[in-house]
């Protein structure tokens, strides 16, 4: 492949990112088994002939680029991994792996990256060196801590880091991005509540952790209602409960799980804290014993007042769209181990309706083909514009 050739042709590297990506989606792989995928990015890099290293926190690839004339650097990142879902879209090219699925669109992510790396690689206007980082294992909230273990800053250093995510239900091709919060602080919830068994026509003889269960799940999402400011974002949800085999009879444990959220890293204290005392509370009310445990995830993904606007310049040159003021989400990214060592800015693109049951994690999501071309392009334009800056 010949980079320049590629570059200079945007209606073949259209057809060619298309390609690409839909071979990904196909070849989807979980957190921490992105074997495949990274020798795909490994691939493309060598055709497009920018040197990489393989290998950095897990299956992470870092390729980098460099011109003569300045001494600034800029990373450009994109992430790997798909999610542990059964795709139902049955589009021709839909996942070959059982309940695997890139239900995300982190299959689009990677590939714009690359052709963000073939747009740079054929264009000598810019001066400095880019970082292309392709991350493991965001949806495990482990991938990008895993880089920055691995020396990513030493080895790799970098000024300013920026990537994109997808997001269903903004207009295709549309930039979203503002400084301050994009993406809330993440952690995750398990809380197993032990009694005792017994017949169902006979509760007096129980320690019943059904019940208790019960209670706990009203009063712990009852927690950011009545605890926190309504100016505040933030939520706790319990989403699983695994209980009991047989109708008629009262199991002797519960185990539920879940995720907290929050925009403010201040309130994590707080809700942390509550979510305990709620435990302990219902365990000595219904005289169960409870083990709540709390794994805290990905920080909030905060932009900085300079990489926000370097993001919304990049789309205002290239002709798009472009919101500056978006609602911040209180989804998570664990892009914010970056963002928090280097600032710079997370942005989102639009893919478009989310009608039909099309939206994130959802089995019947597919990434927005139109909007690859949109996706390298804004990667270029940010990362020619920061090392400018």
């Amino acid at each position: 492949m010949n980079a320049k050739a590629l570059a200079l042709d945007s209606k073949k590297l259209s057809r060619q990112l298309v390609e690409w990506r839909r071979h990904l989606h196909a070849h989807p792989e979980l957190s921490g088994e992105e074997a495949g995928t990274s020798s795909f990015v490994a691939e493309k890099l060598e055709e497009i002939g920018v040197p990489f290293i393989a290998n950095v926190g897990g299956y992470g690839i870092v390729a980098s680029l460099s011109r003569e004339g300045s001494d600034r650097s800029v990373g450009l990142r994109a992430d790997m991994d798909a999610l542990p879902i059964l795709e139902a879209t049955n589009l021709p090219y839909a996942s070959r792996t059982p309940g695997v699925m890139h239900a995300c669109g982190h299959d689009g992510h990677t590939v714009c990256l690359l052709g963000a790396a073939a747009i740079l690689a054929a264009d000598a206007s810019w001066a400095g060196t880019v970082r292309f980082v392709f991350q493991p294992a965001e949806e495990a909230g482990t991938g990008a801590r895993a880089m920055l273990a691995d020396g990513l800053l030493d080895r790799f250093p970098v000024d300013r880091f920026f990537a994109f995510h997808n997001w269903p239900g903004v207009q295709a091709g549309t930039v979203a991005v503002r400084p301050g919060i994009m993406m809330a602080t993440t952690g995750r919830i398990r809380i197993t509540l032990r009694g005792e068994a017994a017949h169902a026509a006979m509760p007096h003889r129980a320690r019943d952790p059904l019940h208790a269960a019960a209670q706990l799940i009203i009063a712990a999402q009852s927690i950011v209602s009545r605890e926190i400011d309504a100016q505040d974002s933030a939520v706790i949800s319990i989403c699983v409960m695994n209980a009991g085999s047989a109708i008629n009879q009262i199991p002797d444990e519960v185990t539920l799980g879940g995720i907290m959220r929050l925009h403010r890293p201040e309130l994590r204290e707080h809700i942390e804290a509550s979510l305990r005392r709620v435990c302990e509370g219902i365990a000595e009310a219904f005289a169960v014993e409870v083990d709540c445990q709390i794994e805290r995830g990905s920080q909030a993904c905060i932009n900085t007042d300079e990489g926000a606007e370097i993001a919304q310049q990049a789309a205002v040159e290239a002709g798009f769209d472009m919101d500056p003021a978006p609602t911040p989400s209180m989804g998570g990214e664990d892009f914010s181990a970056m963002l928090s060592a280097r600032g710079g800015a997370l942005a989102w693109i639009g893919n478009g309706p989310a009608t039909g049951g099309r939206g994130l994690h959802s089995p019947h999501y597919d990434f927005n083909d139109d909007i690859l071309p949109v996706g390298a392009l804004w990667l270029a334009n940010v990362a020619r514009l920061s090392l400018s800056h």
